[in-house]
């Protein structure tokens, strides 16, 4: 969606939950994404131990530090965050690392992010990583009323939904894209190219990408910054 800060992806490959409670589907059909390459081992884990051993995780996510903690060496990032943290937003899908539905975004010192795949990616492997997960996209004010992030409105606003399972990795792969152009902006000749890059790896079952592109395409236009002139 290697050194270090990129080895989460390279490590995975050897109404859903909108960010606030609200649930968010899948729709329409379009040209569908190339088939995401069959995954191969999950994070390793340190050698020697067995997957009923304990390692200790502190990792931040959407904001809150959570750890130091014992997490079993082969209990995955999505079990970390739904049993232990909580936070269910993020899908269950294959199980494999192909649909994508479960991705994370990681955060790098550096300003950069990415998409890491939680279903085949170890809790252990997110020690001192800064995680964000679909809960953290929407913000409630002093009131409480509920703002969603410009990417999870426009989904809504362009029906991009029907089950809604594959929303919260779309939401996610949708950020890092966004943000990725917002540092590295591109020509408008290539913001299509750029999107179906972007995306290319998230499944739909209700094959929804027309309008989960749509949504993205409507957004970029009108994040300042995302395009630039020439080639």
């Amino acid at each position: 969606m290697t050194d270090a800060s990129s080895a989460p992806q390279a490590a995975s490959d050897a109404m859903a939950t909108t960010g606030a409670g609200q649930n968010m589907s899948g729709a329409s059909a379009a040209s569908a994404p190339a088939a995401a390459s069959a995954p191969a081992a999950s994070a390793p884990m340190t050698s020697g131990k067995t997957p009923w051993d304990t390692l200790p995780v502190t990792v931040k996510v959407n904001g809150v530090s959570h750890g130091p903690m014992d997490v079993p060496a082969g209990l995955m990032m999505i079990d970390f965050l739904h049993e232990t943290l909580g936070l269910t937003g993020s899908r269950l899908g294959c199980g494999q690392g192909i649909c994508h539905a479960c991705v994370v975004i990681v955060d790098h010192a550096d300003g950069s992010s990415e998409t890491v795949r939680s279903c085949i990616t170890g809790a252990n492997y997110f020690d001192g990583k800064t995680v964000r997960t679909v809960e953290g996209h929407a913000a409630r004010d002093a009131d409480g009323k509920l703002t969603l992030a410009p990417i999870q409105q426009a989904f809504l606003d362009h029906f991009s939904f029907q089950c809604g399972y594959c929303t919260p990795g779309f939401v996610n792969a949708a950020t890092v894209l966004i943000e990725g152009l917002k540092r590295n902006p591109v020509p408008r000749a290539d913001l299509e190219a750029a999107i179906t890059a972007g995306l290319n790896d998230q499944i739909c079952r209700c094959t929804g990408y027309v309008r989960y592109y749509e949504a993205v395409r409507d957004v970029i236009l009108k994040t300042p910054g995302c395009i630039r002139d020439g080639k």
